[in-house]
């Protein structure tokens, strides 16, 4: 069965050309030029990845981000104009998975979407098993209880709603508890790609992990920021 790929693009010529690309790879592409007919179809189709323009005529797709991820957690890649890193900052604290700026080459959107698909059933495989490194696959810490057998964790007792990406980073500072992992660790293990200078994806996912476990950087009880390092899980 294809796989269902949401683009919001209110450029009729660039939403038409990343049709087409993502039709030539077999996918179905569900198209619109502005945010309110795309929720309404986020509601009725089962969704597989989402490509959001930013600026768009009637919501921004910060706005669109924001609403799909009250209720979805497929991925979510940003496309847009602006640069500023705030922007990219806002976008990967809304639960964005990717942020690629304009203009952009076609096949390098088709090169991200299939790594962002290729993670999310990867994480969310039915029975799917992986031993850690360091054995078991069950970690609890002062009523954080993580699976990575069946991909959930719960913070006493309540589920945590984590996207694939935020649990792999939760994952990896639980195993890795009582070292300070730097981003760039934590990076190229979760993304599996080569770390950049100044990139703020890491700090942005860790911001997003943090408000859904109410665990502030300044009183934390869980993810401590070593400054200039990284960050670490303490013992």
């Amino acid at each position: 069965m294809a796989e269902h790929i949401l683009v919001v693009e209110d450029e009729q010529e660039v939403a038409d050309l990343l049709e087409l690309y993502l039709e030539n790879e077999g996918y179905q592409v569900f198209k619109f030029y502005q945010g309110t007919e795309a929720l309404q179809c986020v509601q009725r189709e089962v969704i597989d990845l989402a490509l959001l323009d930013v600026m768009l005529p009637d919501m921004d797709g910060f706005q669109i981000c924001r609403r799909i991820r009250e209720n979805h957690y497929f991925p979510i890649v940003m496309l847009t104009a602006r640069v500023e890193d705030v922007d990219k900052i806002n976008g990967l604290m809304l639960g964005a998975d990717d942020y690629i700026t304009k203009p952009f080459n076609p096949l390098e959107v088709i090169a991200r979407i299939k790594t962002q698909l290729r993670r999310y059933h990867h994480y969310n495989e039915v029975g799917h098993s992986v031993q850690s490194e360091k054995g078991g696959q069950e970690l609890e810490i002062r009523g954080l209880v993580i699976n990575q057998r069946t991909h959930k964790s719960f913070l006493y007792g309540k589920e945590l709603e984590l996207t694939p990406l935020e649990f792999s980073i939760l994952w990896y500072l639980c195993e890795h508890q009582g070292e300070v992992v730097s981003s760039e660790e934590l990076f190229e293990a979760v993304w599996k790609e080569k770390y950049l200078d100044n990139n703020n994806t890491v700090m942005a996912h860790v911001g997003r992990i943090r408000e859904k476990m109410q665990d502030s950087y300044r009183n934390h009880k869980f993810i401590k920021t070593v400054w200039g390092v990284g960050y670490t899980i303490e013992k």
